[in-house]
């Protein structure tokens, strides 16, 4: 097992542990007398995000630097040979997904170029199986599937209009042009994409690899840059030896990784074209240095980003089992690092979800637990100062109770009153997240560009866009201020009376929703400033990005919407459960003290019942104290990864869209 399935593992059992946690605590939520069918319902969807999470591992690159060979070694060198096509010049032509979905067969999944054609997105076309040619993986034969998997080199000859019409022809492209000249025809991919559905023990562990090759494809396809870069785990940006990093390198670069992708690493292929067995070892590794410094130079990052590796010789290393050659090509140490790098990822990302959420919900239930034992305890108390006195001591306890139950019926009404006011102004509030609210701005957005489809234009949506964004957060602000203020107001009510615990619910933080947006108005105006897309104005590009603002901008406000919605569900949830526990209280006070002045057997057994049901929710709380502490113990290297990565983000500005994997295997064609 190498070190990267090795790290790999360990996340997976890590995982595994968080999840059961989760799973016993949810269980004990349902058993409990505080269960509560909103929070199950947010714990069933943190458990289902726990077992489709996946570790996405995007390499990017122009042609020939040897992004294939790279996921060769690194993923297909128990075949004993090279399994996906990787040969000097173009191989892959079309975004290759790269995982696998126990559902089905192992497969791959090619997706026409044609579909180019239609406004539909890659992600909608996922969840249209007919669009899709499908062909079935042999893995008990290598040779078959190598030759199944040719087809992603498939390529074919179309007229210039034809290119065009696919937005598939560049004028900027020397090679497009003297290809034109010379045959008349070009040559274009044959598939847009494709998926790739393999039992790799990486891949089952929820390892999603995607190959994108060469510039080229990264500009066709704005759904991958508007998405996939700032969202995958760790970004491997490929450089080589014999090239240097050429102009094409440092677009991509610059456009699509520098200030996008947050988790990346760049890898200097070819290195052994620098091995040199009639020079001193020791002048061998200071040249391939001097390349190291001069590409983390070149691309302005740290020299400990850069991975000087042979990829060709690593997959014949392990194909041959030569551990000398393995430590010579770089691989080793690669893989370590990617280990650490997308598990790091993936424990921030938890660490804004799990981690704040559970164990807020867990603390919530340890609250209510203790007060009532406290509760319970004071029963106790009660009772027993009842034993040997008259009937008359139990009458004035009684009295006394009764009238708290008349201050706290007294009190449901103006409760009621304001939940109900809480609930009309929550639905208003969430009707500014509603789709039709969202089209209604997209098409605002789209007559100001008009049907010229232009940079010029596409910046003018956008900005109307984000103006638009900007107001409706201002407006959801101000009414979830109104909100507030009226659950602070009804919490002192029951603090002032019945004296409740002190708790004063969260404001309502619109700063992810902005954030998003802003984000998304930033890749505009860098796409719209590139000046080959302002020489060009390839409007059948424009139109796709677009498009895919609009997309992306539907899942901003779908995570808004949720966000929203939680916060609705909490700003009277603990007040709700605190009455539901208050009554609860008073019901048993009453049944004691009814029961007390019956005789004094009565009382010894109303006295046992209650110490009895101390002693079970003593136990529950000794449950729930292990729940948290296990939780808090799970979660630390993700707090850890989440307090590291803000202090990172505080130094330096990279743009962060939310967590919203474009890989989604659940939609993937069947």
């Amino acid at each position: 097992m190498n070190t990267l399935e090795a790290k790999v593992n360990q996340y997976q059992e890590w995982r595994s542990s968080l999840s059961k946690t989760i799973s016993d605590y949810r269980d004990w939520l349902a058993k409990s007398e505080h269960t509560d069918a909103i929070q199950e319902l947010r714990l069933y969807d943190v458990l289902e995000m726990l077992k489709r999470d996946q570790l996405v591992m995007a390499f990017l690159a122009e042609f020939s630097r040897g992004k294939t060979e790279t996921i060769n070694a690194l993923f297909f060198a128990d075949f004993n040979q090279r399994l996906l096509p990787s040969e000097p010049g173009r191989t892959t032509m079309c975004p290759t997904e790269i995982f696998w979905d126990g559902r089905e067969e192992p497969c791959i999944k090619l997706l026409p170029i044609s579909t180019r054609a239609s406004d539909d997105s890659l992600t909608y076309l996922k969840t249209t199986p007919n669009a899709w040619q499908k062909f079935r993986l042999n893995l008990d034969s290598p040779e078959e599937m190598k030759a199944t998997l040719r087809k992603l080199v498939d390529q074919k000859e179309v007229t210039q209009g034809e290119a065009e019409e696919l937005g598939l022809f560049n004028p900027q492209d020397i090679g497009m042009i003297h290809e034109l000249e010379t045959q008349g025809l070009l040559k274009i991919p044959v598939w847009r994409h494709a998926i790739i559905n393999y039992p790799h023990p990486l891949l089952k562990s929820g390892l999603v690899v995607l190959d994108t090759p060469g510039l080229n494809t990264l500009g066709a396809e704005p759904e991958l840059t508007l998405n996939i870069i700032p969202n995958a785990h760790a970004v491997l940006f490929l450089t080589a030896t014999d090239t240097g990093i050429t102009q094409s390198d440092m677009q991509i670069w610059n456009e699509f990784i520098k200030g996008r992708a947050k988790y990346k690493l760049v890898l200097l292929n070819k290195i052994d074209m620098l091995w040199d067995d009639l020079k001193p070892k020791q002048d061998v590794l200071n040249e391939i240095e001097k390349q190291v410094n001069m590409a983390a130079h070149q691309l302005g990052i740290s020299p400990e980003s850069v991975f000087a590796i042979s990829a060709q010789k690593a997959l014949v290393a392990k194909i041959k089992k030569n551990e000398t050659l393995m430590q010579q090509s770089g691989i080793v140490e690669l893989e370590a690092t990617l280990g650490d790098q997308i598990v790091q990822a993936k424990h921030e990302i938890l660490g804004r979800t799990v981690a704040s959420e559970c164990s807020e919900m867990i603390k919530n239930s340890r609250k209510l637990v203790q007060h009532r034992l406290n509760d319970l305890r004071q029963q106790v108390t009660e009772l027993r100062t009842l034993r040997g006195k008259n009937i008359d001591a139990s009458k004035d306890i009684l009295a006394q109770v009764m009238e708290d139950r008349k201050r706290y019926e007294a009190s449901i009404p103006t409760f009621n009153q304001a939940n109900d006011k809480v609930s009309h102004l929550g639905k208003k509030l969430l009707r500014h997240l509603s789709v039709s609210y969202l089209d209604t701005s997209l098409s605002d957005s789209r007559q100001i560009m008009g049907d010229s489809w232009t940079t010029v234009g596409l910046n003018k949506g956008m900005r109307n866009l984000m103006k638009k964004a900007n107001d409706l957060a201002a407006n959801i602000t101000k009414e979830s201020n109104d909100i507030k203020k009226l659950a602070d107001n009804i919490y002192k009510v029951f603090q002032t009376k019945h004296g409740f615990e002190i708790f004063a619910p969260p404001a309502l933080d619109m700063s992810n929703f902005i954030n998003n947006m802003k984000a998304l108005e930033q890749i505009t105006d860098d796409f719209c400033s590139d000046p080959l897309n302002l020489l060009t104005e390839k409007h059948f590009l424009i139109r796709k990005f677009f498009l895919g603002l609009g997309t992306q901008t539907q899942k901003i406000f779908e995570h808004a919407e949720k966000d929203c919605q939680h916060w609705l569900e909490d700003v009277l949830g603990i007040l709700k459960t605190q009455i539901a526990a208050y009554k609860t209280t008073l019901d048993e006070r009453t049944q004691n003290l009814t029961e007390a002045k019956a005789s004094s057997s009565a009382l010894d057994s109303r006295l046992s019942i209650v110490e009895n049901e101390y002693a079970t929710i003593a136990k529950q709380s000794q449950v729930l104290d292990s729940m948290l502490l296990q939780l808090m113990k799970a979660v630390q290297p993700a707090m850890k990864a989440r307090a590291a990565a803000e202090n990172e983000a505080a130094q330096a500005k990279t743009l962060k869209l939310p967590d919203m994997p474009f890989i989604n295997v659940t939609a993937a064609t069947g």
